[in-house]
């Protein structure tokens, strides 16, 4: 069972103005939407489709590479696949259940929940880390600490203080992605659960049993990806470290790239507390500030993201399945424009990238240095 700790204990505020204009308006029409239509906001039967899919073919994929059938760069391939399939779980099933919005049973959705580990990650701390600080403190520096990726190395916002390699990070930064979750698996994790506080979170407690399923979980983790294929296959066991080592580089990528392209692009903003530790906007007005669509007309890019390309109507509503957002997406976006509000969305998957790599390589320049 996954537990909640304290609240953020934190003087930070958000403007109540337009909070009742904007998102009052938003949420009751796509409350009307379900309503008219006796739909529920939680998971229909495209998504329970979806999250067999993406379970049964991670649980193949990690089958015939144990079979010891195939050749040392058959089963690399199939290292590779497993691990696009693990990020594909992790946006399809694991995000949904842990934000409440698969299912309307709690039991449901703390099963469903535990398939994080099959990432290598704790959903215990992805609950904190995201769900309340990132989902609240949305691309404010020291409280939203998904976009502190790697400090020192990677300057996402003015704010930060530049360093000379910080030049090159828009080639850099795209092997540091590929790091991810690695660090989540070996370090991050570990880092979370013990330091004091995440972000402006109380982080000093936590339920014994997460203590417990922190070690267990992870062990378990490491015997099946890293024991265990030593163990069983032909092949030396620095082959099996190239293998494990390949898929989390294809895990690692893919989950970076998402949360970058909705976060950390050209049009999105980096919003500074005031000294009286208040932010000028509502928080759903901050939402919209801060996140952006990409591709949202890819049927891909919808299926393999689980919906995460439509970052903005998650983060306005995550407690409905992703399965349902390109029927509100133009719902929020009429609403936004109603009320003159910015609505960031690149069309595509690659003018996303584009974005991102420009937006970092801008952030590269010192301050001091005019661009040609």
């Amino acid at each position: 069972m996954i537990h909640v700790a304290t609240q953020p204990k934190t003087a930070l505020k958000f403007s109540p103005v337009q909070q009742s204009l904007f998102f009052a308006t938003a949420r009751s029409r796509v409350d009307k939407y379900f309503a008219q239509r006796n739909l529920s906001p939680h998971a229909n039967r495209a998504m329970w489709q979806k999250a067999f899919f993406f379970l049964l073919t991670y649980c193949l994929l990690y089958g015939l590479i144990l079979s010891n059938q195939f050749s040392g760069l058959a089963m690399l391939g199939l290292a590779l696949l497993l691990g696009l399939c693990a990020a594909g779980v992790g946006f399809n099933v694991s995000h949904d259940a842990i934000h409440g919005a698969f299912s309307n049973k709690g039991w449901i959705n703390q099963l469903l929940s535990k398939s994080f580990y099959l990432l290598g990650a704790n959903p215990y701390l992805w609950k904190l880390t995201h769900n309340v600080v990132h989902h609240t403190y949305t691309n404010i520096a020291g409280h939203d600490e998904d976009i502190e990726l790697a400090p020192g190395l990677v300057r996402l916002h003015k704010d930060e203080p530049h360093r000379p390699w910080q030049r090159f990070q828009h080639i850099y930064a795209f092997f540091l992605y590929g790091l991810a979750s690695l660090s989540w698996v070996f370090r991050k994790d570990y880092v979370k659960f013990f330091q004091a506080k995440i972000g402006p979170l109380d982080n000093k407690h936590h339920p014994q049993t997460e203590y417990i399923s922190l070690f267990v979980y992870k062990a378990a983790y490491y015997v099946f990806f890293l024991v265990l294929p030593i163990v069983v296959l032909d092949i030396s066991w620095w082959q099996v470290l190239i293998g494990f080592m390949a898929m989390h580089l294809t895990e690692g990528l893919a989950l970076g790239l998402v949360f970058q392209l909705a976060h950390i692009v050209e049009g999105t903003s980096f919003p500074i507390p005031t000294s009286k530790g208040t932010i000028d906007e509502s928080w759903a007005i901050h939402q919209l500030q801060t996140t952006a669509n990409f591709a949202p007309q890819s049927r891909l890019v919808t299926f393999f993201c689980g919906g995460l390309n439509r970052q903005i109507e998650h983060h306005l509503f995550p407690k409905i399945c992703h399965i349902h957002y390109p029927a509100i997406a133009p719902i929020v976006k009429q609403t936004a424009s109603e009320f003159g509000l910015p609505y960031i969305e690149n069309l595509t998957f690659q003018s996303a990238l584009v974005s991102h790599y420009q937006l970092l390589k801008r952030l590269g320049v010192p301050p001091s240095t005019k661009p040609n």
